[in-house]
């Protein structure tokens, strides 16, 4: 069994994991709360990387005489996940822009509080961007 020093790897996961939590659930900014899913999202790819690590493993590439080798398929997933993740990220502030843009803000109170208002207005219709406006 490994002493409680050794693990530090998980430590850290368990420590990044719990701070971007922590910062999505308690921020209302819209830009916080996707760095909050960006920092949780690396605890998990560090997670992944530590668990296919072996001890005094080598790199796999077939070579007489060496037995424990590490385990690739970690990596790999986690490259495409890395990508994936990135690509979520843009898309993301992109839509935060755009939130940006249609309601002068991008905290979650006063957005909810604008489309209240907009909801409780006489002859109020949902705005979807498609109706042409009235002249």
């Amino acid at each position: 069994m490994s002493s409680l020093p050794g693990l530090y790897n998980y430590w850290i996961v368990v420590f990044l994991m719990m701070a971007g939590f922590y910062v999505v659930i308690s921020q209302g900014n819209l830009v916080k709360k996707i760095i909050g899913l960006a920092l949780f999202q690396t605890s998990v790819f560090i997670l992944y990387i530590s668990i296919g690590k072996v001890a005094d493993g080598n790199a796999p590439i077939f070579i007489a005489g060496l037995g424990d080798y590490s385990n690739p398929l970690p990596h790999v997933l986690i490259l495409t996940a890395i990508v994936v993740g990135v690509a979520t990220t843009a898309v993301g502030l992109a839509l935060i822009v755009r939130i940006q843009e249609a309601y002068g803000s991008v905290e979650e109170d006063e957005i909810q509080a604008r489309d209240a208002e907009s909801a409780d207005a006489p002859g109020a219709r949902p705005n979807d961007g498609s109706a042409e406006s009235e002249t």
